[in-house]
């Protein structure tokens, strides 16, 4: 995408979004407090206090949705709707899509998975977030090796496709946005090799949507998944939208209220169901009301704060701890596409001469900032970039390795539209300070993670 530059020029006077826990103070093992600077928006981001304040002004109104005659459901059923129609329109959602809720990216995943056709082969990079590499498992399923540039992930998956039977139901599944290093993927170039061979696309837009426009049409995707935790709304809710074909084919994804539009008794004592075949078939039980309208706050937050200038702000942010880790030598960033890879604002390093469970609690402790470390459920990805041979050992969290052993695992530094320019700046500068002078207090392994000692 690229940003204008009126849009550049902004970044200068841009203010940060506000977000809940902005103020929040925690303590220093050193003594003293400081505001905590929330450096994890890859795994979640914190919520918008416009998304909180909508949701607070809701909550008294709150009733059970479709079925209820009273005044509450039937205002929280327009609520639930409308709110669909506004995540649809914030996705560019063709006229004849489905948008079904769900509970997380993974769940919408995994709803997929259910509904494929029989016998469809899927083909899914080994690069892969947890969520989008394993649940393909009742599929035939061909794992693509890691590419190096853009152009030769295009390159990979048309030669995997052109091999495949060609009468075959296929998806493709592939992530918009590395959870691991931030970076883009040419989701455009590999929809367009998808559908040249006669398969689907599936775009997992967990770290992609809450950084760009993700838009089901211009970029020609068959379905799109995310999560509202990320896109700065609270847990407990997530988004699959795209064709309805395989949807309204598949069993619901889970049998019960609401999925029925008609249960009967036959003569035999069993029981006859007819599901419906919207959106409803797949949204079994009592919705997570709050969770959706939450999702379509943040939508209209993100649209109307524009994605130009949000795009255009966080990019500072990205050349402000790349330029200050490049001045590490000790610090090695990974990237599988290179250094000059347009990027949303997550990036993973490695620390010469430290544990990174061991430097990531130093930064929490010491700084009171809050960092990931680990393979960050993307696995084979992070042996991949460490170089690592695929037997070894390693965990999604820290492995049992003392401050200063070596490990299998990365740190990882995520921001977003909440971010203040000193949570950065005050990052690279603890950086800096713990690879020149060490840290300042002691640390110790407990129950696998590294922690100060009393």
């Amino acid at each position: 995408m690229s940003v204008s530059v009126e849009a550049a020029a902004c970044t200068r006077t841009a203010a940060p979004l506000p977000v809940l826990g902005r103020d929040v103070t925690v303590p220093l093992v050193t003594g003293g407090e400081v505001t905590y600077a929330a450096l994890d928006y890859a795994a979640s981001a914190p919520a918008l206090q416009r998304v909180w304040d909508d949701v607070a002004a809701y909550a008294p109104y709150y009733g059970s949705v479709h079925r209820g005659a009273g005044y509450l459901s039937q205002l929280s059923t327009d609520l639930f709707e409308t709110s669909r129609a506004t995540v649809a329109a914030f996705l560019g959602c063709r006229a004849d899509d489905q948008l079904v809720f769900t509970r997380s990216t993974t769940d919408s995943l995994n709803l997929l998975a259910a509904a494929l056709p029989a016998g469809c082969q899927v083909f899914v990079f080994e690069t892969e977030h947890h969520a989008s590499l394993l649940p393909w498992r009742d599929a035939e399923v061909t794992y693509l090796n890691a590419p190096r540039t853009p152009a030769e992930a295009v390159a990979t998956l048309e030669r995997a496709l052109a091999g495949r039977d060609p009468h075959g139901p296929a998806l493709v599944c592939v992530t918009g946005a590395s959870n691991v290093t931030g970076e883009l993927w040419p989701v455009r170039e590999l929809a367009a090799a998808a559908h040249a061979h006669g398969a689907r696309i599936v775009l997992d837009a967990a770290q992609l949507a809450p950084h760009h426009p993700v838009s089901v049409q211009e970029l020609d995707v068959d379905w799109i998944a995310f999560s509202g935790h990320k896109l700065y709304a609270p847990f407990g809710s997530g988004v699959l939208a795209g064709r309805a074909d395989w949807l309204r084919a598949a069993e619901p994804y889970l049998a019960g209220g609401g999925a029925s539009r008609k249960v009967a008794r036959r003569a035999d004592g069993g029981v006859d169901v007819e599901w419906h075949d919207s959106a409803a078939r797949h949204e079994a039980g009592s919705p997570n009301v709050i969770g959706v309208y939450s999702i379509a706050s943040a939508c209209k937050a993100l649209t109307e704060a524009g994605f130009d200038a949000l795009v255009a702000r966080e990019q500072h942010l990205i050349r402000t701890v790349r330029a200050g880790l490049a001045e590490v030598p000790e610090v090695k960033v990974l990237s599988l596409f290179g250094d000059d890879a347009p990027r949303v604002g997550v990036l993973s390093f490695v620390v010469e001469g430290w544990n990174s469970s061991h430097f990531a609690a130093a930064l929490s402790a010491e700084y009171g900032i809050g960092v990931r470390d680990g393979l960050f459920c993307a696995h084979p990805l992070v042996r991949t970039l460490l170089g690592s041979d695929p037997g070894t050992q390693g965990e999604c969290g820290a492995p049992e390795a003392a401050p200063g052993e070596k490990s299998l695992n990365a740190i990882r530094v995520s921001f977003g539209a909440g971010t203040p320019d000193e949570h950065v700046e005050r990052f690279v500068g603890a950086v800096k300070e713990l690879v020149r002078h060490g840290a300042k207090w002691t640390y110790r392994t407990e129950e696998g993670r590294c922690v100060p000692a009393p």
